[in-house]
């Protein structure tokens, strides 16, 4: 999945995904040294990447309310819903569910159509 999106150049995530990122590899993935974390974040840095203002809190705080996802998968959702994002890759969210316009996939339970055969 990430290959085809290095390959496409279609790749966004925000800064709080990065972050998120850094914490999970150095606390649940055993074999991942925080210089290997460090390294892994940087590379990411060069997708497309939001750095969510006010105004994203706001709107956050709107479809947390509304929708009744945690304030933190809430930040998630805007921030694809700022880059343009039209898929998120999440298995927090429910699959399949759509928030402020962003189809939410899980990437353990759907395939991505090129490695449907």
């Amino acid at each position: 999945l990430t290959a085809s999106l290095w390959r496409s150049g279609g790749g966004c995530l925000s800064v709080q995904v990065l972050q998120e990122l850094y914490v999970t590899l150095v606390r649940k993935a055993a074999a991942a040294t925080p210089e290997t974390a460090r390294e892994v974040v940087e590379a990411y840095t060069h997708w497309r990447l939001h750095r969510p203002g006010g105004s994203d809190v706001v709107a956050a705080i709107d479809l947390h309310r509304r929708q009744q996802v945690s304030f933190w998968d809430a930040m998630v959702v805007r921030s694809a819903a700022a880059l343009g994002c039209e898929q998120l890759y999440s298995e927090d969210l429910n699959a399949g569910q759509s928030l402020a316009g962003v189809r939410v996939v899980n990437p353990f339970l759907e395939m991505p159509d090129e490695k449907r055969t």
